[in-house]
């Protein structure tokens, strides 16, 4: 299948559009504020894809944390955390989310992060299967993690 979607790095003209998809496809929402905040501290891992028509069809935003290792290694690590990834309905099976999110991957590496790591709820099959396919690991169960009360898997990857 050919690609019809680009992936660039969000820019400020690109809030509206990437709010807009992050109120369509997620119950979590976020201030403008918020997803400045993490464009103007890490430009890299906030990446947006495009569609041919130049319409934003999805996005992710990451950050980079320093934190014990997920797997257990000694002392402290950067980490790439992603924060938040959609992509809406309509673009969704074309694998923009793959893509996006070994982007992401690239920018947090240049960060200099060892392994990446998010959240997920546990009945999101089709993200966790994605997750799987792209090397993450179900590293433990948040309780209660979303507000509606639904637990979230952490799945971590190493970098």
């Amino acid at each position: 299948m050919q690609q019809t979607f680009k992936l660039r790095k969000f820019i400020p003209d690109d809030l509206q559009g990437v709010m807009q998809i992050n109120r369509v496809c997620l119950p979590e929402n976020y201030s403008d504020f918020f997803f400045m905040d993490l464009h103007q501290r890490f430009p890299e891992t906030f990446v947006v894809a495009e569609e041919n028509g130049g319409e934003i069809a999805g996005y992710i935003m990451c950050r980079i944390e320093v934190g014990l290792s997920n797997y257990g290694f000694g002392g402290l690590i950067k980490k790439g955390h992603v924060v938040s990834i959609a992509v809406m309905p309509q673009y969704r099976r074309r694998g923009i989310s793959f893509a996006l999110i070994n982007r992401a991957v690239e920018g947090m590496q240049y960060y200099k992060a060892k392994q990446c790591f998010l959240e997920v709820r546990v009945t999101n099959d089709t993200a966790i299967s994605l997750y799987k396919k792209l090397g993450f690991e179900n590293t433990r169960t948040i309780n209660g993690y979303y507000s509606d009360g639904e637990d979230a898997y952490v799945m971590t990857k190493r970098l």
